[in-house]
């Protein structure tokens, strides 16, 4: 191997960092700490992030779930004393948003446990199972609205306690974007595609609980059909939410990310002293996650000590510029001959000499 060809994945426990420069930490007793203490590259004087991250989403998911419990219970009641269709149809709904909170509860406890042998990346795509099964309920919630909504359209029937009925929408409508808020919030905050997913989830909940009022309207004026309608109108507008769910975990699965991340990560390893070129810089997520991988031109002429120090220095730099990028593996190569056919060329040479 040419002596150029070092630096990699100086996973430096160093920087499974307590931080993101301007970042704040999170209780009173953390930023007391933050302000005495100064701040520096030590892992031992930080709280691991992604650990803290998993907290976050744990404590998202809990809370979340206790609201949207509380709300699908009261709506529930309502739904046996009045049967409204309309309202069942949310009532599903809102049981669903709760319940994709144990998938993502298993994945956040998933996440935390340590790489393997077996696992070398971690346990973190657990979370974007996880995003297939959110999916998959939304699916199972679409096609019981609708076919519940058809088949009082086919049998109609009336609708009763129609003030209770309303009200149950308006609560709905409150507790769902209260949810929606939190979880979208803490999703961006840790990176969990998952999280934001299942928020935008709860924000059309909670938009389809609104429309549950126009079919008490409705129904009090006498239009029996109002309420089926309305339940069907509830399941399109799941769809939508479907749709945008399965985008999301879908570009996550696929290793997709930001472009302006890359761009950011390629400004930040071209502005490292000693570094003339970036040849390649991939990164994917692994739950909420980044790692990336760089492939450097540095002089040709440098010893394999000031070469690793340059490729320290680009991983250093990059873990700092880049939000929530935990490890990153640094590759440089001669300006000479650069690029990945070079490496070709010195395993064939190499095994000829032999």
């Amino acid at each position: 191997m040419n002596e150029q060809d070092q630096g990699r994945d100086h996973g430096h426990d160093e920087h499974e960092r307590g931080h993101h420069h301007g970042g704040r930490p999170g209780t009173w007793r953390q930023r007391l700490i933050h302000a005495v203490v100064p701040h520096d590259h030590d892992s031992r004087a930080k709280i691991d992030p992604a650990l803290e991250a998993s907290r976050d989403g744990l404590r998202a998911l809990w809370i979340s779930l206790v609201g949207l419990g509380v709300t699908a219970l009261a709506q529930a009641l309502i739904v046996v004393l009045s049967g409204s269709i309309a309202l069942l149809g949310d009532t599903l709904h809102n049981v669903a948003d709760a319940l994709t909170a144990v998938p993502l509860g298993i994945a956040f406890v998933l996440g935390r446990r340590a790489a393997t042998r077996a696992y070398t990346y971690g346990f973190g795509r657990a979370e974007d199972l996880a995003g297939i099964v959110i999916v998959a309920v939304i699916a199972a919630s679409v096609v019981a609205a609708a076919w519940t909504a058809v088949d009082r359209l086919a049998r109609p029937a009336e609708v009763t306690h129609l003030p209770w009925v309303a009200a149950a929408g308006l609560v709905g409508f409150i507790g769902n974007e209260l949810v929606a808020q939190y979880r979208i919030r803490v999703g961006r905050r840790i990176g969990s595609a998952a999280l934001i997913a299942d928020g935008l989830h709860a924000r059309t909940d909670g938009y389809t609980s609104l429309a549950v009022l126009v079919a008490a309207a409705g129904a009090a004026i006498g239009w029996r059909w109002a309420d089926p309608v309305v339940g069907l109108v509830i399941a399109v507008a799941i769809t939508f939410v479907l749709k945008d769910a399965a985008r999301e975990v879908y570009r996550r699965l696929m290793d997709a990310v930001d472009p302006a991340i890359v761009d950011q990560a390629e400004t930040t390893l071209r502005a490292v002293d000693g570094v003339q070129d970036v040849a390649a810089v991939r990164l994917r997520w692994v739950g909420h996650r980044l790692h990336a991988e760089a492939e450097l031109v540095v002089d040709a002429n440098l010893s394999l000590i000031a070469a690793h120090e340059i490729a320290a220095d680009a991983e250093h730099q990059l873990t700092h510029a880049v939000p929530r990028l935990m490890t990153a593996t640094v590759h440089t190569d001669p300006d000479s001959h650069p690029g990945r056919h070079h490496h070709t060329d010195l395993s064939h040479r190499r095994r000829q000499q032999r």
